[in-house]
């Protein structure tokens, strides 16, 4: 880029001027990547922040005698998934060159930075990863063991997560829309910031782990029928779903890594603006599941519940996030009232196959995560399409704005093989870890409550003067857990 900016520049500034115009050039070439780092790194700062986004929702969503439990969750998956992300992860997701199905350098991030990636790029996808595993903890709250977190989120963050990641934002990825030279049905897939490649990911992860397991005791009565646990706390509820909404606009905005590349020199328009659009469509798209999903409740159940809204919501952000930088933003609006729709579809199903997720994660991250995917290829828009992602003009594009029906081809492949790859290995490992008696918590365990049998205390302080010791009174001793038994 310098060598191109001096060359240019020498021809204005007259004869003898090549190191003035090398000297200009290579300061603004610092610049850029100075400004294009800092992006970066803020976004990277805003996807972590939904880490407590995700422990806040998480914490609300379960019932007090959990809550240490799944608090302490969150910040592991977070420690354990920053190790095994730096020692394999990021080498297997970006690691170049590479063949299509897995990167092969890298490892501990040795080379970089490079040409090709600096600190600040492993910094925003170890954020991404860790967001993966957060989903699924959800998905298995109130009644796994603590070993069974460790052992997925190590294998989800350093290994499953970050194959699919190649596949489709690695340059050499086999359906990558980068890998200009061989692009699946001439596009590749456009999953911008991850509709499957997170929340798929981390949705069917987590339908397989609830699915082995087994309902929370009393989920559902001697007759079959639903039986509510609500949660504790909607205050933390919708706490969670706030900063997870403020995090959301490092998520989708920040996945274009750069914010210093202008499309037509000289002008107001240039990746900025993209910038500032895909932040107006995850909007619209939250905001409109988040109503749908308020009427259609009440219609459905007679009140205006706080919580649905706030899952609603997040249901939206997650169908947007593949097509976020590609649509305008009044087909946002549709994405999140369909969004809407097919999570309160999931929940229903999910209930008459007495399947339980405490957070309603897999319907939410897996179902509206497939929808999003299937509407970027409907709606996504030439010219968005060709400014997103250059180098390879005319490419397919979104099937109702006349771009025919190659990209919803790569799309339902995507759809297709995520959900083969997860359940060829995060199923297995869910189930190995079940036949080692590693996965649940005994039944007297789980009605005690994990913040007391496995954590030494509740979260919250009860008032011992008043009212008795809180475990006493329910004549519920702590003690000791031997290495041999359960962990």
């Amino acid at each position: 880029m310098a060598q191109t900016c001096s060359s240019e520049l020498a021809q204005f500034l007259g004869p003898n001027s090549t190191a003035a115009a090398s000297y200009i050039c290579d300061k603004f070439t610092d610049t850029a990547y100075a400004v294009d780092s800092t992006y970066l790194l803020f976004s990277a700062y805003l996807v972590f922040s939904m880490q407590l986004g995700f422990a806040m929702l998480c914490a609300g969503s379960v019932r007090a005698k959990n809550t240490m439990n799944i608090m302490l969750t969150n910040v592991l998956d977070a420690a354990t998934g920053g190790i095994f992300y730096y020692l394999f992860g990021f080498a297997f997701a970006f690691g170049s060159p590479s063949n299509g199905f897995i990167g092969r350098h890298n490892f501990a991030l040795k080379s970089i930075p490079s040409s090709l990636f600096d600190y600040s790029n492993f910094l925003y996808q170890w954020a991404f990863a860790i967001a993966a595993a957060g989903i699924t903890s959800g998905s298995i709250a109130e009644r796994t063991q603590f070993v069974a977190y460790l052992v997925y989120s190590s294998f989800l963050t350093g290994f499953v997560y970050p194959v699919v990641s190649h596949w489709f934002w690695s340059a050499d990825g086999w359906a990558s829309a980068s890998n200009t030279n061989n692009l699946l049905f001439g596009s590749g897939v456009i999953d911008f910031a991850g509709s499957g490649v997170v929340h798929m990911v981390g949705g069917i992860a987590g339908l397989y782990g609830a699915l082995i397991e087994g309902p929370r005791i009393g989920r559902f009565d001697h007759t079959g029928r639903s039986v509510a646990l609500r949660g504790h706390s909607a205050s933390l509820v919708v706490l969670g779903t706030f900063i997870l909404w403020f995090g959301w606009y490092g998520f989708n905005p920040g996945s274009f890594a750069k914010i210093l590349s202008p499309y037509d020199s000289g002008t107001h328009y240039g990746q900025w603006s993209a910038v500032g659009r895909t932040a107006v469509t995850t909007t619209l798209a939250g905001c409109t599941a988040a109503l749908t999903t308020l009427f259609g409740k009440r219609i459905l159940s007679g009140h205006w519940n706080v919580t649905d809204v706030c899952n609603g919501l997040l249901g939206g952000f997650a169908a947007i996030t593949a097509g976020c930088s590609v649509v305008e933003p009044w087909a946002a609006i549709i994405c999140g009232f369909v969004a809407a729709l097919v999570l309160i579809g999931c929940n229903m199903m999910a209930e008459k196959a007495k399947f339980d997720d405490p957070l309603e994660a897999a319907q939410l991250h897996g179902g509206c995560g497939a929808w999003g995917v299937i509407f970027t290829a409907l709606f996504a828009t030439e010219k968005y399409v060709n400014e997103v992602y250059p180098g390879k003009p005319g490419r397919p594009y979104g099937l109702f704005m006349g771009g025919g029906g190659r990209l919803l081809a790569a799309h339902v492949i995507q759809i297709l093989v995520i959900i083969g790859w997860v359940s060829a290995t995060m199923g297995p490992l869910f189930f190995i870890l079940h036949k080692f008696n590693l996965l649940r918590i005994s039944a007297e365990d789980e009605m005690a409550g994990m913040d007391l049998t496995r954590h030494g205390g509740f979260a919250y302080v009860y008032h011992d003067d008043d009212e008795g010791n809180e475990a006493n009174k329910h004549g519920i001793q702590m003690r000791r857990i031997e290495p041999s038994a359960q962990i």
